[in-house]
């Protein structure tokens, strides 16, 4: 058949307008990844800005101890042969390493006055080595505090920026799952009189970790070089004062020498604590924070905002979402962040730091994002079953995970730019309950990778996100009963758990 020109013609029209709708859907993409882009710079540098005030008040701190020593020290020889700066240069010279008038701080502000205000926490000008972290590709833009190496003795954290990996394209793309290999197990005595309740390591000392318990007691361990045990460091009483109810959640302070325990509201007991740990002391210093928001029931869920050191959150039975600040006087105060857009209890709460949107999940089967920034709701979805609690993950800052009462289905992953829809879900079958267990707790792997659970039955669950099927990629029977939560080392291959048979087991992986 010949076809006519003018027949042609009809076809070639909508054909157009196709390839113009394209090229705006590409711009319009175009726009959203610069939006993004600028949003991870201005991250990066806010972040910047408070590691390095935060240093400088290490720096005042430890510039105090060193001109006190220097000052007894001073003391010490100048009985001898004068004063310390002139002992020093009948022995070194013009090249002693104590110089008058010259102290660490001067020599810090030499180098970075010119880019950070301390006095207003502000960056004024970028150093060329941190514009030089700021390299961008299609793949990775974006940028968070992560953990990288140790010291010589395999236990201080240093703290770098990292770059974001999009981990959300990998999601069920692997027809096979990737075992983990944890071949060697071992566990010790809790020494908690009464059930386990919460696990958590230390965000600055990958060796140390807390357990807490019904006992309303808080212990700090330190892991053992092998890995396969812990020493008791400090026992420590935080239970509340009148009513001696135990924390229902812990939280370490970002600085990684405190830790933040939540109550209930149901009694006038006060509602948070925070209990100081020193080097070398056997008991912590616990004190209770005055402020009460919480009307009833259980405080759920507490974590410290990703963007912000000096702010956390609480989630509570009573519908409510609790924002708690510094203020300048070193005390915190609350104010609600949303009251009563969750029907039912909040049970989980996380922040999502290049959005600062504050994410929450409820019985109510509600998943909420709150734009903590302008002060309103951002998205809210529902789903089929209520929600137990929610995960960020360390490395796609997209990506979380929430824990459903919907068996075989328990897991669900979501992209926050998606906002509404499911991206995958894992689970497993449950033998011996019918119904999810809130005490259930699951953690990241540090890549992102992979998720691991605890269960009723009892379990070790351990989950690849690369896998298209919903079942675990590895169960590993960790204990004689129901598992509450297995946690992954940060620098070794080490899993932590905790369990109602009151033991910490320790499953280290095989490289």
């Amino acid at each position: 058949m010949v076809v006519s020109y003018h027949e042609e013609q009809p076809h070639r029209k909508p054909m157009e307008e196709h390839e113009q709708t394209g090229i705006t859907s590409t711009t319009s993409t175009s726009f959203i990844d610069e939006q993004e882009q600028e949003e991870a710079l201005i991250a990066l540098v806010n972040h910047r800005c408070r590691q390095v005030k935060n240093l400088l008040d290490q720096l005042k701190k430890a510039e105090e101890k060193y001109r006190n020593s220097k000052s007894k020290l001073a003391l010490f020889q100048g009985k001898k042969n004068g004063s310390l700066l002139d002992a020093g240069k009948t022995k070194h010279g013009s090249n002693s390493l104590i110089r008058k008038n010259e102290t660490p701080s001067k020599i810090l502000h030499q180098s970075k006055a010119q880019h950070f205000n301390p006095k207003t926490s502000q960056c004024i000008q970028l150093p060329d080595s941190a514009k030089a972290l700021i390299n961008y590709n299609a793949g990775a833009n974006l940028t968070q505090r992560f953990p990288i190496e140790l010291d010589n003795k395999g236990t201080k954290r240093k703290y770098e920026i990292k770059e974001q990996k999009y981990l959300v394209s990998l999601i069920g793309t692997s027809s096979s799952a990737r075992s983990v290999n944890c071949q060697m197990t071992s566990s010790i005595p809790s020494l908690h009189k009464k059930r386990l309740r919460s696990l958590a390591l230390c965000p600055l000392n990958d060796q140390h970790f807390v357990t807490s318990a019904l006992d309303g007691v808080i212990r700090l361990w330190e892991v053992q070089s092998r890995g396969l045990g812990a020493r008791l460091l400090s026992t420590t009483d935080c239970a509340s004062a009148e009513q001696k109810r135990w924390p229902e959640d812990i939280a370490w302070h970002p600085e990684g020498k405190s830790l933040f325990s939540v109550y209930s509201a149901d009694s006038p007991d006060s509602q948070v604590s925070v209990t100081n740990f020193k080097d070398g002391e056997r008991s912590g210093q616990v004190n209770f924070l005055q402020d009460k928001p919480h009307v009833k029931g259980a405080i759920n869920s507490i974590v410290f905002l990703p963007w912000e050191y000096s702010s956390f959150v609480t989630a509570g039975t009573d519908h409510t979402v609790m924002l708690w600040s510094e203020n300048d006087e070193k005390k915190w105060k609350s104010e609600p962040l949303h009251r009563n857009i969750h029907t039912s209890a909040v049970m989980g709460v996380a922040g999502v730091q290049h959005k600062k949107i504050v994410l929450s999940v409820g019985q109510d089967k509600r998943i909420l994002g709150y734009n903590a920034h302008v002060g309103r709701q951002d998205f809210i979805h529902q789903v089929d079953s209520k929600c137990l609690s929610i995960l960020p993950n360390p490395v796609d800052f997209n990506l979380f995970m929430v824990q459903t009462g919907t068996r075989e289905k328990q897991l669900r992953l979501f992209d926050i730019r998606l906002k509404l829809k499911e991206v995958h879900a894992f689970g497993w079958k449950q033998e011996r309950r019918d119904t999810q267990s809130a005490l259930v707790n699951q953690d990241w792997s540090p890549n992102g990778l992979y998720i691991t659970s605890g269960s009723d039955d009892p379990l070790i669950h351990i989950f690849d996100i690369r896998y298209n099927g919903h079942e675990p990629s590895q169960s590993i029977k960790a204990h004689q009963k129901r598992v509450f939560r297995a946690m992954w080392h940060h620098s070794r291959p080490l899993l932590i758990s905790i369990s109602s048979d009151s033991n910490i087991g320790f499953h280290k992986r095989v490289q």
